[in-house]
Formats: structure tokens, sequence, C-alpha cells
């Protein structure tokens, strides 16, 4: 394969969950650009050499597939440069004899001579910290239905956003209400409803008095449920307690894909 052909990988740094720690310490996890079918294969050869027929490339990849696929099944290991494809048997097996119940067949590939000189001529461009946008784009007294930032004390009253799902065990991990003089009033595990990245419902504490407050929102959560953040992070709200002002509450904003619910066991 030609060397003088190069390749760039965007990467993006990410926490090393491996090493809670060590906040310094990072990984790179490469940004893919999509997945690339047969379809999209096709296009770039075509691409390469606009000259041949589409048809004849298809029908040519078809039948390397189908040649490929019959040397790895009669027993051949299959070298094209960019791998080296063989067939392994998994399982145990009892009385000298083949059980499909127990026993199957995989393909372990490994890198061509090809392939390996291809990655020596790639390079790598960090694009910076992988994206970990945390917000809030909504609330609900459940009590009344009520959109907005609006609540009833010893009702329930829910966050929409992205990565709220509150987890970690950092002991700033939590839910809390400070009022106008400084005030802090935990909001309990015990008091949660829902814990969802999307959707956060918990019970407002009885014994607060109405008034404004600032609502904060600390988790590890860092958008799956085995990926948590080394350090914590918090989202601020301003949450009124009884009759709004006038104009009402202020609204969050961001822009994240939500990362999937879990309902809180």
């Amino acid at each position: 394969m030609a060397t003088d052909i190069k390749y760039t990988l965007n990467a993006q740094l990410a926490d090393n969950t491996v090493t809670k720690d060590n906040p310094d310490d990072k990984i790179l996890e490469v940004i893919y650009a999509g997945t690339a079918d047969k379809e999209r294969i096709l296009a770039e050869m075509m691409a390469v050499n606009p000259g041949l027929e589409q048809e004849t490339l298809r029908h040519v990849l078809d039948l390397e597939n189908r040649v490929i696929q019959k040397l790895l099944l009669t027993g051949y290991r299959v070298n094209n440069g960019l791998f080296l494809a063989e067939a392994r048997c998994r399982g145990t097996v009892a009385n000298r004899a083949w059980d499909a119940e127990r026993n199957s067949i995989y393909v372990n590939l490994t890198q061509g001579k090809d392939l390996r000189e291809a990655i020596e001529a790639t390079t790598v461009n960090i694009t910076g910290q992988k994206d970990a946008v945390m917000y809030i784009a909504g609330g609900q007294n459940v009590a009344t239905k009520g959109e907005g930032f609006t609540a009833t004390a010893g009702r329930a009253f829910t966050l929409t956003g992205a990565k709220l799902k509150v987890v970690g065990d950092d002991p700033a991990v939590g839910i809390k209400l400070t009022d106008a003089d400084g005030t802090d009033t935990q909001v309990t595990e015990d008091l949660w409803v829902v814990n969802q990245p999307s959707r956060v419902t918990f019970i407002i504490p009885a014994g607060l008095a109405d008034g404004v407050y600032t609502l904060t929102l600390t988790t590890q959560y860092g958008g799956n449920s085995n990926t948590f953040l080394k350090e914590p992070r918090s989202i601020e709200q301003t949450l009124t307690i009884g009759e709004a002002p006038a104009g009402g509450g202020s609204q969050g904003g961001g822009d994240d894909e939500d990362d999937g619910d879990h309902q809180l066991g």
C-alpha cells in the first residue's frame, strides 16, 4: 500500500474512569463520522476511479465477500493485507461431539500489514474536551400541573433537561434548596421520586416557607449508567415556592441530546 497517503482522525479528551482520583488523567475518544456501508464504499471507489462501472464494482465487492466467507468457513486463514482472519470455535466439547447448544463459531480479525502501515501514516487531531453539556430545559409543579419554576411545599416537582440524573459517591452529590438568607435545605434521597438523565422528580420538603430559592442539583453522571465523572458538576435554577412573583421564574437552556431514561429503583 502506498505510504504517501496521509490520514487524520478527530478525537476528544475524556476522563479516564479507571483513575477516578486523578482529574488530570485523560483518554482520547475518536469522533466517528458515521457508518460506511456497502453503498458508501462503492461511492468512494467511484470517486477514486470514475471510469469504472458502478455495477461492475458492486459485483466485484460482492464476489470478494462471498469468496472470503467461503475460504474462512472451509478452514483457510485469509490475509488480504488489511486484516488476517481465521475461524475459531467456542465452548467445551462433551462426548467428543459438536453441540450447537454449547458450541459456536466466530471469526477472529487482526490488523494486516497494509492496515498497520496506514495507521503509522495517521495523525490524531484533538478537538477539545468531550461534550458534557448539562442543562435544565423546564419544570413542572406536579400538584398543579403548572409549567415553569413555581413549586408547592410538600408536593412533587419535576425538572426536565439533559444529564440531570443524580448519581455519584462525592459528598456534594444531591439536590438542595437555598433561601435568600443562604440557608440550605437538602432534598434527601427518600424524597426523590424519578431519577433519570432527562427528568428528575422530587418532593419539596414540607416545612419550607414560601419564597424564592436557588435549587442546586449536583451529580457525577457522565452520560450513561457505567460512566461517572471524576469531579461532580452542578447546575442552578431559581425556584419559587408558593405564589410566583410577577414575570415568573426563568427558564433553563442549552442544547444536548437525551441520553436515555432509567427509572429510579
